[in-house]
């Protein structure tokens, strides 16, 4: 009798020891949902507020604090002059330098690299350190045996021999060459759909159809975004057979559905790969704006963002071209280019230009809203490349 008791006693012990722990099981799966208690789940507000600033948050808190000389020398990307090259900076306080041949030349790798950061060590603001790196006839570093064995090839020659795994290869040994140095900027690549020999841009291009074209500047973009090396598609809106505007002003009469159907494409493309900035020529194009070059116009810079949808730095072509010294004049040009809305302007007669863009400022004839909105991209431009922590 005492051990049917005593069975019937550890039986109702057990089933009670059961129940209390399924009631603490339960009570443990809902404290997750009560304040305080268990393991709480962040709601999305919460979660928000704790993501890191974006490129463009920190960039428009950087904008809020410069002056607006600073602000005006971000918006030039000037060629370095190397004898004055230190005033220059601490002068006109630019977003970049562009190196060219007799900047490199005669230098060693260590020595250059040692030069290229003594200018950014110069400069308050992380410089865009730029070249044209194209392969084939454009080549600015590996032209000169110190740097690499033979030149870099042209993108038709790679094709050639190795189709787009080769160009990609290329494109990436050419990035991490770029960087070693210092630079952090390679103005290219090419986009100019030519296949005609005689066309003055052929060499330099891809050489094949618009498609094709296409599908090289995807590639390429897409080897330099993975090596954090700024890609600048050139030159916008497309070269066709036009004249070498370093010498004189071109004027293209073409269509603007051939355009469409053609010359924008290998641009769309390299949006899409993620490229940062668009090289826009001085070519007058008729069909969008037959008073001024497009390096000038606000019509053809509406194109870019309206219907390209493009979101970067639009960039202008050297300023100081025969295009546009000989038909504008050095000052004006500046000015006129700033209110077209490009973002950054390749000069090399910065000290007559960064003052007469400030002046226009001071003056009202450009808003410094229209200053702060490229600036904004700029600075963007350099955190998303990783030039400011």
């Amino acid at each position: 009798m005492k051990r049917r008791l005593l069975k019937v006693f550890l039986i109702v012990l057990m089933l009670f020891l059961m129940v209390c722990l399924a009631a603490c099981v339960s009570r443990g799966d809902k404290s997750a949902d009560v304040p305080g208690m268990g393991a709480e789940e962040p709601n999305g507000e919460d979660e928000d507020m704790q993501l890191p600033p974006s490129d463009r948050q920190r960039a428009q808190s950087m904008l809020e604090e410069m002056t607006l000389e600073e602000k005006v020398g971000q918006m030039f990307f000037v060629r370095c002059q190397k004898d004055t090259v230190t005033e220059d900076l601490k002068q006109f306080q630019p977003g970049g330098l562009i190196l060219f041949g007799t900047d490199i030349k005669g230098n060693t790798k260590a020595s250059l690299t040692e030069t290229i950061a003594h200018y950014q060590s110069v400069s308050r603001i992380s410089l865009f350190i730029g070249a044209d790196e194209e392969g084939g006839e454009i080549v600015r570093i590996s032209k000169y045996p110190e740097f690499r064995q033979t030149p870099f090839p042209s993108p038709q020659t790679l094709y050639s021999q190795g189709g787009f795994a080769l160009i990609t290869s290329d494109t990436k040994e050419k990035a991490a060459l770029m960087k070693e140095l210092g630079f952090n900027v390679n103005l290219a690549p090419v986009c100019d759909v030519s296949e005609n020999p005689s066309d003055y841009i052929y060499h330099r291009t891809f050489g094949k159809s618009a498609a094709e074209t296409a599908q090289y500047v995807k590639t390429v973009v897409s080897a330099m975004d993975e090596s954090e090396i700024g890609s600048v598609l050139k030159h916008f809106p497309g070269y066709g057979n036009n004249l070498d505007t370093h010498k004189g002003i071109a004027v293209d009469d073409r269509s603007y559905e051939s355009f469409l159907d053609r010359d924008f494409l290998p641009f769309q493309a390299g949006i899409e790969a993620g490229a940062g900035s668009i090289l826009v020529s001085h070519n007058i194009v008729t069909s969008v704006d037959d008073r001024l070059p497009a390096s000038l116009s606000p019509a053809v810079n509406k194109i870019l963002r309206d219907q390209l949808h493009f979101d970067g730095v639009i960039m202008t072509d050297d300023l100081s071209m025969k295009a546009i010294e000989d038909s504008i004049g050095t000052a004006e040009a500046a000015e006129l280019a700033v209110a077209a809305g490009n973002d950054l302007l390749i000069s090399t007669h910065f000290d007559l230009q960064i003052p007469a863009v400030l002046s226009a400022v001071k003056e009202g004839r450009i808003t410094e809203a229209r200053i702060d909105e490229s600036v904004l991209k700029i600075l963007e431009w350099k955190f998303r490349l990783g030039m400011i922590s």
